[in-house]
């Protein structure tokens, strides 16, 4: 059967090579090239794809709008021929593009056209002060925050408002809207934008605050370690000021260098957390009063080493994702890994990994694609599933497997329907396969039987350009990235937290809204836009020590690569730790950013973040007790490891794709030079396992 898949995929990939060959002579044909549009209103651009002699490709090709949220196309992919009547509508103002891009996996191998959509700006409507505030206390300081709408009823950001006060006495604002109230009585607040101006009337009443008290349950910390201060207010007879407001500060001394600062930050609540260790004295103020404690900083000393214990090489061609399971059957006590590649030949390796220092390739399956961007295996060892790009009759999708026998694994389905564009990521959840489509939704498929998949169900956003990367599913939640849109959590069969006992599953707060979700009717449960719009993947996460729920979503993007060839791209991006605690109001409390280098897949296990790097490597981060601020500037991580191979696809390179903590070692896979396991050790433990 291998050797029949082999020499059909050497015939479709000679198809593919020679298609490949003429994307030079091809280009795009916009009818009109140029259209003028107000937001809301809708036109139509033809956009063919042709060869030299001016005849259609026929080949589909992927449409699309710039920036991301700004442009609404419709339909998203070309018909067979290379043809496409777009309908564009605008949501924002702007020089707007609609592109156009021919199917390939290689970004160097992609033809590209546009056409612009001149979008001017709608006349500003109102101004509205978007905190009103009726009393506030004498002698503080607060931000006024105003909102400028246009006629599309889009808040504006590109207007200068000036702040006025009836009275400068009473109360008086900066330039950028932070009002200082001096004395006692009444005024009125003035935002002017043009000849458009809201007016407030507030009051400035008496400060009664006359003494402040400092209290933490710490005087010494680490640094990241998060220090909430409590402060209590009292008026002139001693009672508690229960909405006093409240200024903090501080001032630190760094243990390290001559004159060098030391770094913090306070959070207006109250929460404290160093970057650097050293002496740091708080600052609380209000009506004139001060209180301050001094604490004290010392490094986090985290770290550990990395040993390598094997590596698996692969250097012909560019290596993808993995996953690893342990054996079923006649096959239960070793354990198997399956890597995929990209932009190469279709092929997927599956490894007998039992032991790490000996990693050997048992098989291989290859299929009709360029690239097997994403692999994944069941819960109970039998299914696998990898995805398809490039394929040379354009029926990208994913195909189904039997892994049971690692060493003789099967194809058992193919499933391509309504997804030329390609699948790019996979997950199987509970008999059901979630394939990102096209790159703007997920389909749900049905593989209780294997051999025969059915779509079931979809999830895709209605917002102009949507688009989406990833797709991860846990007790019935999935959680997608959607780009500019963020990460979505949606119950795809969660059942409601009093429907479980707490002690048979981690407590996640989505659990308490879920229950009428399933595969076929995926239901919205909670959302956070991700305003970088580079959100690429997503993992849930609750806090072992402080029974936060946590979504920990990366970003991706690739603003340059080195010149010449081969030409290593240069990723950027980091991680973004999300509190969903309240789903309700989900809010960024933590980054985990490394300048240099870009993130791409990632684990949490625990406490501990295990995150592919890229160009940085595999990273693995303490991420316990409460997280706030940049975790990398605070010391929280553990070790890293830079892969480093004479014989790799680019030799002497570091491309981190995907990483999995498994049985007590580390697996990860980089596209240069194959599959690595590490084990992670105290630095005075020199021993091997």
């Amino acid at each position: 059967m291998l050797k029949n898949i082999l020499f059909l995929f050497f015939i479709s990939y000679n198809l593919f090579a020679n298609q490949k060959a003429n994307t030079d002579t091809l280009k795009f044909v916009f009818e009109p090239d140029s259209i003028f549009l107000h937001i809301g209103e809708t036109g139509v651009i033809n956009v063919k794809m042709v060869k030299e002699n001016g005849e259609l490709a026929q080949s589909p090709f992927l449409i699309y709008g710039q920036p991301r949220r700004s442009l609404e196309a419709s339909p998203r992919i070309s018909d067979s021929t290379g043809f496409a009547k777009v309908t564009v509508k605008p949501h924002k103002s702007g020089m707007l593009k609609l592109r156009a891009r021919s199917i390939a996996v290689k970004r160097e191998d992609r033809v590209y056209g546009l056409a612009k959509v001149e979008v001017p700006k709608p006349k500003l409507k109102r101004v509205v002060f978007s905190n009103p505030i009726i009393k506030i206390y004498a002698k503080t300081s607060i931000k006024m925050n105003v909102d400028v709408f246009d006629e599309a009823n889009l808040i504006r950001k590109d207007v200068d408002v000036i702040y006025s006060t009836s009275a400068k006495d009473i109360a008086e604002f900066d330039d950028f809207g932070n009002l200082r109230t001096k004395n006692i009585g009444k005024v009125i607040l003035t935002a002017k934008v043009n000849e458009l101006e809201s007016q407030i009337n507030i009051s400035v009443i008496k400060n009664p605050i006359k003494q402040l008290t400092i209290n933490s349950d710490k005087e010494e910390i680490r640094t990241g370690d998060v220090l909430q201060f409590v402060v209590e207010a009292y008026d002139r007879r001693k009672n508690i000021v229960t909405d006093a407001p409240l200024e903090y500060s501080y001032k630190g001394k760094a243990e390290y260098g001559i004159g060098f600062p030391a770094s913090a930050q306070i959070t207006s609540d109250g929460r404290f957390v160093a970057e650097t260790a050293g002496l740091y004295t708080i600052h609380v103020s209000s009506n004139g009063s001060i209180v301050s404690k001094t604490i004290k900083v010392v490094p986090r000393n985290v770290g550990k080493e990395l040993k390598l214990i094997g590596h698996g090489l692969i250097s012909d061609v560019y290596t993808s994702d993995l996953w690893l399971w342990p054996g079923i059957g006649k096959h239960k006590g070793k354990d198997f890994a399956v890597t995929g590649t990209w932009g190469a030949n279709g092929e997927a390796y599956f490894w007998d990994v039992t032991d790490p220092s000996k990693m050997v390739i048992i098989d291989t399956i290859t299929v009709d694609a360029r690239t097997i961007n994403d692999v994944k295996i069941s819960d109970d060892g039998r299914v696998g599933v990898i995805s398809r790009e490039g394929a040379s009759n354009r029926k990208n999708g994913f195909v189904v497997l039997d892994v049971t026998d690692p060493y003789n694994v099967k194809i058992t389905a193919e499933y391509n329907d309504d997804m030329t564009g390609g699948v790019h990521n996979v997950f199987i959840y509970d008999n059901h396969v979630y394939a990102v489509n096209n790159g703007r939704k997920y389909d749900i498929i049905n593989i209780e039987d294997p051999s025969n998949p059915f779509r079931v169900g979809v999830y895709e956003l209605g917002t102009p350009g949507h688009s989406i990367h990833d797709v991860w599913v846990e007790d019935g939640i999935a959680y997608s990235s959607n780009w500019a849109d963020g990460v979505h959590a949606v119950d795809v069969g969660g059942l409601k937290f009093n429907e479980r006992n707490r002690k048979q599953i981690e407590y996640n707060p989505l659990l308490m809204k879920a229950g009428k979700g399933s595969p076929a009717n995926p239901v919205h449960l909670s959302s956070l836009v991700d305003p970088n719009g580079h959100n690429h993947a997503a993992f849930p996460f609750k806090s072992q020590s402080t029974d936060k729920f946590y979504i920990v979503s990366g970003d991706e993007w690739f603003p340059w690569r080195y010149p010449g060839k081969p030409r290593p791209y240069q990723p950027r991006g980091g991680f973004h730790f999300l509190d969903f605690t309240d789903i309700e109001n989900p809010k960024e409390e933590a980054v985990y950013t490394i300048t240099e280098a870009g993130s791409h897949n990632h684990w949490i296990k625990g406490d501990t973040l295990y995150a592919a790097y890229y160009n940085g490597g595999l990273r693995i981060v303490d991420i316990s007790g409460e997280l706030l601020g940049d975790l990398y500037r605070q010391g929280r991580e553990i070790a890293f490891y830079m892969t480093s191979h004479s014989d790799g696809h680019i030799p002497n390179s570091t491309n981190v794709w995907g990483t999995i903590p498994y049985k007590g070692y580390i697996f990860y896979s980089d596209m240069y030079s194959g599959l690595y396991c590490l084990k992670l050790i105290h630095t005075n433990d020199s021993s091997t396992p």
